[in-house]
């Protein structure tokens, strides 16, 4: 196996678990069924300074797996 391979697939693993943990520390909405006529946007405000760190870091987080998926799917590197 390549190196350059194995260090892409190690990298995609960790990018993976990352976005999973990512994910996980996002505060849950709670719209629940007021979602649906979107009375619940009326009460809540913008995202806070921290909340809206964390989505960018999770979006980063995301493109980086996506391309790294793209990379290593379409053979780039070969095994």
């Amino acid at each position: 196996m390549k190196v350059a391979y194995l260090v892409l697939l190690i990298i995609e693993v960790l990018l993976a678990l990352g976005v999973i943990g990512l994910v996980l520390l996002h505060p849950p909405k709670g719209d629940g069924m007021g979602a649906i006529g979107s009375a619940a946007t009326v009460f809540s405000g913008g995202k806070r300074g921290a909340e809206a760190g964390l989505d960018k870091v999770t979006w980063a987080f995301v493109g980086l797996f996506m391309l790294v998926c793209v990379i290593l799917g379409f053979g780039f590197v070969t095994p």
